[in-house]
């Protein structure tokens, strides 16, 4: 079996129809897997202007930062981070985009390689990640990629997510860099 080329890169304004168009033609299904009500999407012209908007601003003062998963040059899937307090802390999402490259282990790496970026662009001293609770795949992902359990609760992550339970996880800066154990 010929080795896969993992790469993870900046999401560029150009690429954001990637994220876009991955929740707007997802099924209902995979939706309320990942807890996100199609109602609450913003339409896809909304999304892309709140994006120009964001991509304006200064890194240390953006809302979303976002990078491209690439599997020998392909996007696969893509990460994002939310709540961010730079230098401090922010929230990981992580999406990988057809359901038939799902659960072949590509996330951990993909994780891995997003933490790095993520701890370093943003200054980060924690990165959390708050998956529903009942999506096992990035749960088992995030403990592969090195992260903490901490609890669950119930919660809407996000704009676009309807109430539920979900699992916090984090992962640590140490010694200069992300723990990827």
């Amino acid at each position: 079996m010929p080795v896969q080329r993992l790469t993870v890169r900046e999401m560029q304004l150009a690429d954001v129809e990637i994220r876009i168009n991955y929740f707007h033609d997802a099924s209902d299904e995979d939706l309320h897997t990942l807890g996100v009500d199609r109602a609450l999407l913003p339409t896809q012209e909304a999304w892309h202007s709140f994006y120009e908007e964001d991509y304006a601003r200064p890194i240390q003062d953006r809302v979303n930062f976002s990078l491209v998963w690439e599997l020998d040059g392909r996007a696969v899937g893509f990460s994002s981070v939310s709540k961010i307090v730079f230098g401090k802390e922010a929230f990981m999402h992580m999406h990988i985009l057809s359901p038939t490259e799902r659960q072949g282990g590509l996330g951990v790496g993909f994780v891995q390689k997003s933490t790095r970026i993520y701890f370093q662009v943003l200054e980060l001293k924690q990165l959390f990640s708050e998956p529903n609770a009942f999506n096992v795949a990035p749960n088992r992902t995030l403990q592969r990629a090195g992260f903490r359990y901490l609890f669950t609760h119930e919660t809407t992550p996000s704009p676009i997510n309807f109430p539920q339970v979900a699992t916090r996880w984090v992962v640590d800066r140490r010694g200069g860099r992300a723990n990827d154990s």
